[in-house]
């Protein structure tokens, strides 16, 4: 019996996974990662950092990457729903440029795997959210860099209910446009 089912995207190296999840009266049990089972999968990384944000509805966060030591992040929420977005940034990718998106939430516990070399984000679509990740990179903040959320090459289709106000940090707000980026990475 597999503990996981592993869903590849159309753009290599993203995969949604689903746990195999175990309830009853008393609630239910999940196994979150199983080096075994993802190592079978291909996913065979070193998770050397967790990190966990609480936000409500409407903050985005992201677009966030690394430019050198990047993170490679298994994402997932414990509380509410989000819409988890990767872009790919990796030059000379045939999907350079691209965004596959996935809908998170601690009622379906599924998960989404984003290797190194992708910009990642997500918009909180539930009153409330708490997300966690793995990461396989510690932060640098000295290397953070990102894409704006609205960045119009990208062209993300953001799940955003016309009564939702986007809540963006100061620091996301000057994030770059792709183009300006592209010529760096």
């Amino acid at each position: 019996m597999d503990k996981f089912i592993f869903k590849k995207s159309n753009i290599e190296g993203l995969y949604e996974i689903e746990p195999k999840v175990f309830a009853d009266k008393r609630g239910f049990f999940l196994e979150t990662y199983n080096y075994k089972y993802f190592a079978k999968a291909g996913l065979d990384m070193k998770f050397v950092q967790d990190n966990q944000s609480s936000s409500k509805r409407g903050v985005l966060r992201g677009l966030h990457f690394q430019t050198k030591n990047p993170q490679g992040k298994l994402v997932r929420v414990i509380k509410g729903e989000v819409f988890d977005v990767a872009v790919d940034m990796r030059k000379g990718s045939k999907t350079f440029g691209q965004w596959h998106g996935v809908l998170l939430s601690s009622e379906k516990k599924n998960m989404f795997y984003i290797p190194e070399g992708f910009a990642h984000g997500f918009l909180v679509i539930s009153e409330e959210t708490e997300f966690i990740y793995k990461c396989t990179d510690y932060y640098y903040p000295e290397y953070e860099s990102g894409v704006i959320w609205n960045d119009e090459t990208i062209s993300i289709n953001w799940p955003i209910p016309r009564d939702m106000e986007i809540i963006l940090s100061d620091k996301d707000k000057q994030l770059s446009k792709f183009n300006d980026l592209k010529e760096c990475l």
